[in-house]
């Protein structure tokens, strides 16, 4: 992908929380041994709604930044995939 590691667009922000969120779970629940499936899988249930309720209501300018967003494959990027 291109460059870009940590750029996220304000309208994602909240989804990123959860995923750091999640993350934070898992690592907690692996270090303690203890089993917090149900709370990661409610956490990611919210992520999921979430995330289409702002996809579904993107402005035009929203749309621009995905479109032009640094983390997006690039040509060449594909052309590797397809033609190996």
């Amino acid at each position: 992908m291109a460059n870009g590691s940590n750029y996220n667009l304000d309208f994602e922000k909240p989804l990123k929380e959860l995923e750091k969120r999640i993350e934070e779970i898992r690592v907690f629940a692996e270090e303690k041994k203890i089993d917090m499936s149900e709370e990661i899988a409610r956490i990611e249930d919210k992520s999921r709604k979430l995330k289409k309720e702002i996809y579904e209501k993107l402005t035009p300018w929203q749309k621009v930044q995905i479109a032009r967003h640094p983390k997006r494959p690039t040509l060449l990027e594909y052309s590797e995939l397809i033609f190996n």
